[in-house]
């Protein structure tokens, strides 16, 4: 009798092994992830030193509104600095654009270190999901995971985006494309336990609330400034 119950015990911790959560596979903590970054932002003159936040992806962090017109200071990445200099006003803070119109993540791993690395982020961003409805999951995964480990490597803070809406998209649909790549770029988060922005959550709550998403949009696939505005909230609550 004492032989079977040592063996169920051993079972038990075994599966319980097995099922349990791994280290580091969730979502990095909001109030802790950028703690460090908080602290030199608060630093005045002759201190304080240059922070360097990096937006890599598509049309949308580029500012792009009806193409080709590019409203750079509508655009999410400005409107944050805009809160952020509300909220830090003796930091010096450098916002770099390496996003590029049209481009997805395969594209944009193959140029990460020239273009990305060289400017040392202290926080990078990646948004690439919306450009990615048709292109090979498999590949998607891959790039998203070497641009993450690349940065982390370098000791780099890295938050993702899950897509902006597309309006051709039926987000009536609970299998639609967007949330399929919500799911992937959350999982990323997860497993690298690092930060992730819902945007793709922000404005299917707008949509399950029967608010038109025309009100945000400049064309069917960019925001305008309201919908950056919703973007660039989400990504100041890191900062808070």
């Amino acid at each position: 009798m004492k032989i079977k119950l040592v063996c169920l015990c051993a079972l038990v911790l075994i599966m319980m092994q097995c099922t349990a959560v791994k280290p580091g596979h969730v979502i990095a903590s909001q109030n802790s992830y950028l703690a460090d970054i908080k602290t030199q932002l608060e630093i005045p003159w002759p201190n304080n030193r240059i922070i360097n936040l990096v937006f890599h992806g598509h049309s949308v962090p580029s500012g792009y509104a009806k193409t080709p017109e590019v409203r750079t200071l509508d655009s999410y990445p400005y409107q944050l600095l805009a809160l952020l200099k509300q909220r830090y006003p003796y930091a010096i803070i450098n916002i770099i654009l390496t996003s590029k119109g049209g481009e997805n993540s395969i594209q944009g791993a193959e140029r990460f270190k020239r273009d990305v690395l060289i400017h040392k982020p202290d926080v990078l961003f990646i948004d690439y999901a919306l450009n990615e409805l048709n292109t090979d999951s498999a590949k998607v995964h891959k790039a998203w995971n070497a641009m993450i480990n690349s940065a982390l490597k370098h000791h780099i803070k890295v938050i993702l985006l899950t897509p902006s809406p597309d309006l051709r998209v039926n987000l009536a649909d609970p299998n639609n494309p967007l949330k399929h790549h919500t799911d992937q770029v959350m999982e990323l988060a997860r497993y690298h336990h690092i930060g992730v922005v819902n945007s793709f959550g922000v404005f299917n709550d707008l949509f399950a609330k029967g608010d038109s998403l025309q009100h945000y949009m400049a064309q069917v696939n960019h925001p305008n400034q309201s919908g950056n505005a919703l973007i660039a909230n989400e990504l100041f609550k890191w900062f808070k």
